[in-house]
This record gives structure tokens, sequence and C-alpha cells, in this order.
């Protein structure tokens, strides 16, 4: 463990190349989800703090130091800060695990290579980025071009807070983009730490802002700045639709990564163990704050009564402890109103008719922070709120099914399409179900996977558009047509 002080975490607003008080100096709490203490205050941006970021984003734009730039010589930067994410490993991961409660382990171990994978995988696209000759009628020489947009307005949320920021930081850059950062109020300061490494590759002055602050204050004048030409989102699907709607003002360019509400469906002809196996990680892994959790456990009814007991041992055996710990498996809720929150959603499913099997209420770790105990709930309908609203924690409800058909009605009856998985030893109905739900990413016989080369993004009320590999880059893009006549 290291201790927080020793971090030397940046907490000023990253503008322009230099760290910058807020307007006013104004300033907020900074909360520990382990402890509820204070980790101290970091800069509260706000609208002239944002409007401050935006400007050196468009002068850098402007001026073409990035976009102009030699696209080997993006790459090599590019590549130069996914080195130096890594060489600070420890120090980002802590103060993920700081910030967030997540435990230590799963920081260093899948945050953090996440993160230098998807900056190197995208470090190897400004030389690809190329455009077509296309034949067409008459005396012309015809080609496309594609070009970056211009400055990028990224909001990125509090359960993979530097991963979130390096997914969507990646693309933009790659593609000649300028960008301002707002992370999650709740979880700053990861990426506040970035501008210390974006200095040190050498990135231009204004190409990368991050302004810390509240939603509804910097988060709403970023989405509503008229400069600003792209807003890209990840969070809840009623953000996702508030941004929609300012955007529509000045026509900006939108990608959202919004909520889920997975269907996880266990076949009677499944090779029981690994699928037994994968029921725990879908759902508990990082608290059950992950937008694809398996949170709906559909069983075929032979398997139910095994599943559901497979189910209860394995929150019975995820250790809710300290997030430092090595042995932790679960750690802290991000803050204490989400904890409040999937508590209620627990009652309410009581109250609904559902049973609890395992955990159903906060777990007490030395009497202070925002731990809640992996919880099963049995006797559940895909009709109630627990089985169709996002809880976002670790709470998963198991329902039973007759067969194909009737599982690929329920597990299609919901508002959101981000993520599926499904087992069975059978290749057909693998393919068949996987063309059948409505899902941006289905996982057959393996579930939760992700690589920085394949298109993540949602069905329906999940989202818009496609981050990750080339999808994702594109999104980045605008793309030209020109014509040229040769007589």
């Amino acid at each position: 463990m290291i201790p927080f002080e020793k971090l030397t975490a940046p907490t000023r607003l990253y503008i322009n190349g230099e760290y910058q008080d807020a307007a006013g100096g104004a300033r907020f709490d900074n909360i520990n989800p382990a402890t509820g203490q204070s980790l101290g205050e970091v800069a509260k941006g706000a609208a002239a703090d944002i409007d401050r970021a935006v400007k050196a984003a468009r002068a850098a734009f402007e001026a073409d130091s990035w976009a102009g730039m030699a696209a080997a010589d993006r790459e090599r930067l590019l590549h130069r800060f996914a080195d130096l994410i890594e060489q600070n490993t420890d120090a980002l991961a802590a103060l993920e695990t700081y910030d967030t409660g997540k435990p230590f382990g799963d920081a260093r171990k899948v945050d953090l290579p996440l993160s230098v994978q998807t900056l190197r995988y995208y470090a190897g696209w400004p030389t690809k980025l190329r455009g077509e000759t296309v034949p067409v009628r008459g005396p012309f020489h015809t080609y496309t071009l594609r070009e970056p947009i211009g400055v990028i307005g990224q909001i990125v949320p509090w359960n993979f807070p530097l991963f979130m920021a390096v997914m969507k930081l990646a693309p933009a850059l790659a593609a000649g983009n300028t960008v301002v950062l707002k992370p999650a109020e709740q979880t700053p300061l990861t990426a506040l730490y970035l501008g210390n490494l974006i200095n040190q590759a050498g990135f231009p002055p204004g190409v990368v802002n991050i302004v810390s602050g509240l939603g509804t204050e910097a988060g709403e004048a970023l989405i509503t700045h008229p400069d600003v030409d792209k807003i890209a989102f990840t969070g809840s699907t009623r953000t996702g639709q508030h941004i929609m709607r300012q955007a529509a003002g000045t026509l900006k360019r939108i990608s959202l990564e919004l909520g889920g509400k997975s269907p996880h469906i266990i076949f009677a002809d499944a090779d029981l163990k690994s699928a037994m196996r994968a029921i725990g990680a879908a759902i508990f892994y990082n608290q059950g704050e992950v937008c694809i959790a398996g949170s709906r456990l559909f069983v075929e009814k032979p398997l139910y009564e095994q599943a559901l007991e497979a189910a209860s041992q394995s929150a019975a055996r995820m250790k809710v402890g300290d997030p430092f710990a090595e042995d932790t498996r679960v750690g802290a809720l991000v803050s204490e109103q989400h904890w409040k929150r999937v508590d209620e959603y627990v009652k309410l499913g009581v109250s609904e008719g559902a049973t609890v099997v395992a955990g159903g209420g906060p777990a007490d770790v030395g009497g202070r922070g925002f731990f809640y105990q992996p919880t099963v709930l049995a006797g559940v309908s895909n009709t109630m709120r627990v089985a169709q609203e996002e809880i976002f924690g670790p709470v998963l409800a198991v329902i039973p099914f007759e067969d194909e058909a009737e599982v690929l009605t329920l597990a299609n009856d919901t508002q959101f399409g981000l993520a599926a998985g499904l087992w069975t030893q059978n290749v057909g109905k693998a393919h068949r179900v996987a063309r059948a739900i409505k899902a941006g990413t289905v996982y057959i016989n393996a579930y939760g996977v992700l690589d920085a080369a394949v298109p993540f993004g949602g069905y329906k009320m999940s989202g818009l558009g496609r981050e990750n590999g080339e999808e994702g880059i594109a999104m980045y893009t605008e793309l030209k047509s020109v014509w040229t006549g040769l007589k």
C-alpha cells in the first residue's frame, strides 16, 4: 500500500499545458469510499474554466500544432504517453483505488494494462488514416480525406476513471483532434495526474486539457459550449438523453456509451464448470459497477437450482474488505449516495416478491466506508424493477426459463442492449442466439472480455456509436470528398 500523501496527486485543473486554479479558487472535497473520509480538496471547475480550456484546445487545433504534425510524430508521442502510464502503474493504480474504492489488485492488473494496450493500439493509427480514390463518371479525379473533427469534449464515468479517459483520449488524439476532458466529480485524481505525463511526453500545449468539477456545472458548460465540435460521453442513459437534447442547438456530433442490464444465459447443455465459475465474475467484479455486468442470470430450468447454489456460493466467497488487502475481491462502492441506492434496490426487489439467498445488505468493514455484500436474488420475474433497471452494484437477479424461444424473448425485453453472454456446447444454438440478441457485444462461453481492437457499444438505450477498433477512430473524423476536373 502506497500512503496517499506520497502519491503527490495534482489537484488543480490542467489547461494549456499548465496546472491552474479554478476561477475564484473554488474547490470541493474528494472522498475516499473505503473510509468515507476526505482525501483533500480538488479544483472545482465551472463555466469560466471550461471556456478557458476550450479556447486553449481551439487555439491548438487552429495552430495545427497537433493535427498538422507529421503522423509518425503523433504516433511517437502517443507511444511515449503509453510508456509513461506503464512506468507509473503503481502510483496510478493506487490513486484509482483511493478514489474509487476498487481493489488495488484489479486496478493494477486490469485497468492499467487495458489503458496501456488501448493507447498503443491507437498509437498505430495516425499513419493508417487515409482516404480513397473513387471512380466516377466524367473527367474527374475524385478522392476522400479523413480529417479531425476539431475540439472534442469528453466526459468519463467513475467506475473505470483512468481506463475510460484513455479509451476516449487515444482515438481522438490519434485522429488529430484536441480535447477537453471532464472526469467524474467522484473520481478526478487519475485524470488530473495524466497532465504530468502529457507534459513529459511532449504534447503541444492545449492539445489535452483536463477540468475537474461537478457535472451540473463543468459538465453542462462543456456540452453547451458553442466552440466544442463533439461530445463523447460514458455514463447513465438519463444523462445521455440530456446531452442529446443540449447538443441539438449547435448540432454537435455525439457518441454515447450508456447503461446496461445484460442477460447472462446458461443453457442446460453448457459446460457447467466453466459457466458456474463465470457467474460471480460477471456480476461481482468491480463491485458490480460495470456497464456490461451480467446482472440478469437466465438459467434453463434443469440447471436452475444448481446455478442458484453456485451463484450463492460465489457471493459468499467474495471477500469484501480493505481495497489494498491482497485477498479482497470486492471493494467499496464509489459513494455514500450510490451505496444507499444499491441498498434501496435490494429492498425494492424483496418488496416486489424476490428472495435474498445471499448477501442483501451493507457489509461491515471496520465500521467505515461504503461496502455492500455481494447479493443474489431468487424468485425474480423479468418484469420486476430489479430485472429492468440498472442497479450498477453487486446484485444478481436469477431467473429460470423453459427453452430457447422463451429466453430470447426475456433477454430482449429490456430498454438496454449493451452486452449479453451465453453458455452452450451446441454450436448452432450459440450462433443462432448471438444473432437474435439485440446487444452490441455478445459473449459465447465467455464473459466480460475487452480488447482495443474490437468495437464496443450498445443497441437501443445503451448508446450511440462504437468505441474501440477502426470504428472507434472513425467517430473522431470527418469525411471529405474532393472532386478535381481533368479538363
